[in-house]
């Protein structure tokens, strides 16, 4: 069946919107809702990590059975009622247990969402030479997806202050429950060329038969290293600005640009730029820019380096999360989109994220802000990799 293009691009603007707004609403508030629900903070950061190791099995496990089969709308579509319907079990629950249980739940069903929306318009992520290939770009969904999120924080904090807490779980269920409907409906992309250089590999739809792809290991191995050594920025930035005495505002500020800078890629600058260098010369572009930023953080916290090297958030992180798409769409089979897609987010990105920020606290706590050392040298260790990305 042919597809309008534009209509299909403004669905997937729908889908995106309502899943990132759905993340923006609740995530800053979960901690405060268990509080108030009666747990503690050591029991809250139990309750929490459990929802994250649960994330990094449950992710690559939809992932497989979408492709398994090929069947990710609806795959996508029942993981998005899930975890609308299981955010309600907020409301009445009480005590460590009854919230322990319905984060796992809800974070098992929360896992797979944004990698299969990935896997949806991943074929948008590849040039698009062809007059079968999709008439726009994955970074303008993606950017919709974080402009998205922006305003689901904005939002969710003028309701928590007029309704108090539980208003965010009705708001998060609305959001994911719309996802949930707006998912089956989605039209399937035609899928990019494989690369010429993609390696055969086996028809099994799983995870080994993936790493045997040198191309997915590369874009597996550079996500962790660089996104991964964000971990200590998302941590302890604020702490580093309040403690070199900037206010609330400006700290927030700051904050705002480096999210600013990535929907700027994602929506304007991504494509050229992807364009003139390629996949490659976006990992290398972001491991330099990330030994940069993370050299300048552990070396000062003046306002003007902080205002200068916040906008390298969209080298990065959307630049390379962009060449990595790119590099997927071209090396993984169609059949293995989902599979990919939920690997490279919760085992890649989302494993090394958590180990990362685990280690953050004894690393800040034993030579403070020249950590963001041990950051850079891992965008550092990530160019030799990126050299052959």
């Amino acid at each position: 069946m042919a597809l309008s293009y534009p209509r299909t691009l403004f669905a997937y603007f729908l889908l995106f919107a309502a899943l990132y707004a759905g993340f923006g609403v609740q995530s800053p508030y979960l901690p405060r809702l268990l509080q108030e629900h009666g747990l503690r903070a050591e029991t809250i950061g139990v309750v929490l990590a459990a929802g994250t190791a649960i994330r990094l099995a449950a992710g690559p496990l939809a992932g497989s059975i979408a492709d398994r089969l090929d069947a990710p709308t609806l795959v996508f579509g029942g993981c998005a009622a899930g975890a609308a319907l299981t955010s309600l079990g907020y409301l009445a629950a009480s005590g460590f247990w009854p919230l322990f249980i319905i984060t796992l739940l809800q974070a098992s069903a929360l896992a797979p969402l944004a990698p299969l929306g990935d896997s949806l318009v991943l074929a948008a992520a590849a040039p698009q030479g062809g007059q079968h290939r999709p008439g726009f770009d994955y970074g303008w969904v993606r950017g919709a997806g974080s402009g998205a999120f922006i305003l689901g924080l904005v939002i969710s904090g003028q309701v928590v202050d007029r309704y108090g807490l539980p208003a965010i779980v009705w708001l998060n269920a609305a959001l994911l429950g719309a996802a949930a409907l707006f998912g089956p409906a989605m039209p399937r992309l035609p899928p990019a060329e494989p690369s010429r250089c993609a390696a055969p590999i086996g028809d099994s739809g799983n995870i080994l038969a993936l790493f045997r792809l040198p191309a997915f290991r590369r874009v597996v191995l550079v996500s962790a290293l660089i996104l991964g050594s964000h971990a200590l920025h998302d941590s302890f930035a604020m702490i580093r600005w309040e403690g070199a005495g900037f206010g609330a505002g400006a700290a927030g500020i700051l904050w705002s640009e480096s999210v600013a800078a990535e929907v700027v890629v994602f929506l304007f600058l991504g494509r050229p730029l992807l364009n003139r260098i390629g996949p490659r010369g976006a990992a290398l572009l972001a491991a330099v820019a990330g030994m940069l930023r993370w050299g300048v953080e552990a070396e000062t916290a003046g306002l003007p380096a902080m205002a200068l090297i916040q906008p390298l958030h969209g080298i990065t992180f959307a630049l390379l999360h962009l060449g990595c798409m790119q590099r997927l769409a071209e090396s993984v089979p169609p059949r293995l989109a989902a599979t990919a897609l939920t690997v490279y987010g919760t085992l890649g990105i989302g494993a090394a994220t958590a180990l990362l920020t685990l280690a953050s606290g004894s690393l800040y706590g034993a030579v403070g802000p020249s950590g963001f050392w041990v950051m850079a040298a891992l965008c550092a260790a990530a160019l030799p990799i990126a050299w052959r990305f």
